[in-house]
């Protein structure tokens, strides 16, 4: 464990992050093995991870889906699925194989397969994961691929602190969003969503091992939050997920 301000010690360990991502990123000089992962997310204080393939998000769907199941198999951390969002008609095969194999939660990367928040096959894929009973994770700008998700139970990754009102606004009239705190990094952004729609609109992410774990879990130890909502964003949020979907 790296040496922290001092915070309280019931805070020290995060139940779940909703965002950690493992395997080939040929872009960046980035240990991104699973051992790599693995300590960072030890050294940080955090247990289990909802664990994606970067080979699944941004190669190859299934391969990576493949790799994904066997890697959390090994390591007891909770296994999230991904779709080519481009391709829908292969993914309703690949999305009905993850789910038979009893995976809950399927990761989307709309910008980054360059899929267009009006998209016909970002819809047909979203309506094909709730048809399954899947939770649904995903990047982008929330302000722009909301609508794509009304009505559905969906982790948004990137919410900024400046999109802080915009998904306010949202979740009051869509009982299923959530908010990754990762982002939200400003004084008050995570109290804010806290106190006007409740804490089981946020989850904890840190998106690693692309991004440093460190600012995220130290704005969520030194948050205002109570103790209830502390442990609600730091675990609770993730649990629900998995146990509605059991």
């Amino acid at each position: 464990m790296v040496a922290l301000p001092h915070t309280v010690h019931a805070r020290h360990e995060i139940a779940f992050d909703v965002d950690v991502l493992f395997g080939a990123l040929p872009s960046r000089n980035l240990d991104a093995s699973m051992d790599a992962v693995g300590e960072q997310l030890s050294r940080h204080g955090i247990a289990r991870g909802l664990l994606c393939s970067l080979r699944g998000g941004l190669f190859d769907a299934c391969s990576g889906n493949d790799e994904m199941r066997k890697v959390t198999e090994q390591t007891g951390h909770v296994p999230v699925g991904t779709v080519d969002i481009r391709d829908a008609l292969t993914a309703e095969t690949e999305i009905a194989r993850m789910a038979a194999e009893g995976v809950q939660l399927l990761r989307l990367f709309p910008p980054e397969q360059w899929v267009e928040p009006e998209s016909p096959g970002l819809r047909h894929v979203i309506g094909t994961a709730v048809a399954h009973g899947l939770v649904l994770l995903t990047s982008g700008d929330v302000s722009r691929y909301w609508p794509a998700f009304s009505g559905t139970r969906v982790c948004f990754l990137d919410v900024h602190a400046y999109k802080v009102a915009d998904f306010v606004v949202l979740a009051r009239r869509e009982p299923g969003f959530v908010a990754s705190t990762r982002m939200l990094v400003g004084p008050d952004s995570i109290e804010r969503i806290a106190g006007e729609v409740g804490a089981h609109h946020l989850a904890y992410g840190s998106r690693a091992p692309v991004h440093d774990v460190m600012p995220s879990a130290l704005r969520l130890r030194m948050s205002g939050l109570g103790d209830d909502e502390w442990r609600q964003v730091a675990g609770g949020t993730a649990t629900a997920w998995l146990e509605d979907v059991q």
